[in-house]
């Protein structure tokens, strides 16, 4: 009855999704990579995907661009189940005139996000694109407004996952970075306010694509990559776990998995895991693979300010954020580049209701001329407005060094720890022994017969009455003092008491966190 509307229905869509043509899609493959389509279809659950959109068509006539095809605009929105939960996505099509970011190219994208943080649900954004759509003019510029708008409104409302799968230069690459976290793919991914071309046409200076934008660039020295990735697959694969680690919304809690792992055991390998020589570094991976459920730990920034580790692990099955010193990158010192990483980080678990424990052994913040002109104070300062503004449970175990400042940037008791444990082996104090009897003492070592002796003397009865977790104690600031063994157990039961917690505070709009 209605058979040719049926026909031209199918023949419209199979055009659609045949995207930029069976030659564009096979130098696709051949380059090791998934089309937009075949990296959704690998993304949501077996035939749990619909896709908003697919007609859209850009209505601008000039520099040839008249009656030119771009199949769905060069992006693909939709949304379906991920491991039976509800997700948003926004997949661009390089096959399709390069997935240039057109106006319609971004209200498609701004209109999905806007759509998944009205119904509550994550947004993943798939970049892959040669960038703005040029001959579209003020239209293309203000459709990336559209687009940061939407993103901003939605941030802490929703996780928003960005991937890099290809190119994405230019404005576009505000994109992902203003998202909560972008995994980067290893040989393919690449990310850049201008290309290698721009910046030898504007500075003269000759780079290539990898250096100026690839996983380095951003991995390991501008901290915008979260997590590296070898391939579109592993890439989907990781955005898959690192879902299952968040709530759907800010009005939700992470879900909560059974947990097969003993909440309550003990781990004798914690016992003596620290070198007796403190100055001695040891590998706090090790620590925290001992703790969670299981021994899994999805880190973050992995590659980027190496001195602090942060990632989601589980005790008891419940999802759970984790700060931790790395005693083994420069001591465990708290930098700018570490201070940014933790700051945001401890802010993303407040924001989605995401317990925190932090794990300290750390000497102090970095001091000297490089890190003062960068701003240390100013970066430092981060990590004390993220902890005393989260609300979410924040239980803090200090195993061994927690000197000045970093005792207060790693979450002390009174900068926002529900709960402090200390190991036999704490060192808590205002500065080391040394630093501390030789500006008290100071006259006296100069003029004593032999200063040696007196400082070694003045030195040892400093850290006999401070350096160790039991002054502290005295005065309440740590709970309690335990065995390393058992370390695990007092977590999990303090996140079980801590599970209902609430905080009342006066109103306000936020804190003005140094930036």
């Amino acid at each position: 009855m209605h058979e040719d509307l049926y026909n031209e229905l199918a023949q419209n869509r199979e055009k659609i999704k045949k995207m930029g043509g069976d030659k564009a899609i096979e130098k696709f493959h051949k380059e090791g990579k998934l089309t937009a389509r075949e990296r959704v279809e690998y993304l949501f659950d077996p035939g749990t995907f619909q896709e908003i959109g697919m007609f859209i068509k850009h209505r601008t006539t000039n520099f040839g661009l008249g009656g030119k095809e771009i199949p769905a605009e060069g992006v693909i929105t939709g949304y379906g189940k991920v491991n039976g939960r509800m997700v948003m996505v926004g997949a661009e099509d390089y096959t399709s005139m390069a997935g240039t970011f057109g106006e319609y190219h971004g209200k498609k994208f701004a209109t999905a996000i806007d759509m998944a943080k009205d119904m509550g649900i994550p947004f993943i954004g798939m970049n892959d694109s040669g960038g703005a759509r040029l001959q579209e003019g003020i239209d293309t510029l203000e459709a990336y407004a559209w687009l940061f708008r939407s993103q901003n409104l939605a941030s802490g409302v929703i996780p928003q996952l960005a991937t890099l799968m290809g190119p994405c230069l230019g404005g576009q690459a505000y994109h992902p970075v203003m998202q909560d976290f972008v995994f980067q793919c290893r040989e393919t991914g690449f990310m850049g306010i201008a290309g290698p071309a721009f910046v030898k046409t504007q500075l003269g200076i000759e780079i290539d694509l990898p250096t100026l934008s690839g996983w380095q660039a951003h991995a390991v020295k501008s901290g915008c990559t979260h997590v590296v990735v070898e391939d579109d697959k592993d890439c989907i694969d990781k955005v898959k776990d690192m879902l299952s680690f968040l709530p759907q919304n800010n009005k939700e809690k992470a879900p909560r998995i059974e947990c097969h792992d003993d909440p309550l055991k003990l781990v004798p390998e914690l016992d003596g895991i620290m070198p007796e020589n403190r100055n001695m570094p040891y590998d706090m991976h090790q620590v925290i693979y001992n703790l969670v459920d299981d021994g899994y730990f999805f880190e973050i920034h992995a590659d980027f300010a190496k001195n602090a580790i942060v990632g989601f692990g589980r005790f008891n099955g419940r999802s759970t954020g984790i700060v931790a010193s790395q005693p083994m990158w420069m001591g465990g010192v708290i930098d700018c580049d570490t201070a940014d990483k933790i700051s945001r980080f401890v802010r993303f678990c407040d924001l989605f209701n995401i317990p925190l424990v932090n794990l300290h052994d750390t000497p102090a913040y970095m001091i000297g001329p490089d890190e003062d002109y960068k701003g240390i104070l100013r970066h430092g300062a981060k990590m004390l407005f993220a902890y005393i503004d989260a609300t979410v449970p924040k239980v803090t175990v200090i195993m061994g060094k927690s000197f000045a400042g970093a005792y207060l940037g790693m979450c002390c008791k009174d900068t926002g720890a529900d709960i402090v444990f200390g190991w036999p082996q704490a060192t808590v104090t205002i500065v080391g022994a040394e630093t501390a009897a030789s500006v008290i003492f100071a006259k006296e070592i100069k003029n004593s017969e032999n200063p040696a002796e007196t400082a070694a003397k003045r030195v040892q009865e400093y850290k006999d009455l401070y350096q160790n977790p039991y002054s502290a104690a005295e005065r309440g600031y740590i709970d309690d003092v335990i065995m390393p063994s058992e370390t695990r157990r007092n977590i999990c039961l303090a996140l079980d008491m801590l599970e209902n917690k609430t905080v009342a505070r006066p109103y306000r709009k936020h804190s003005n966190i140094n930036m």
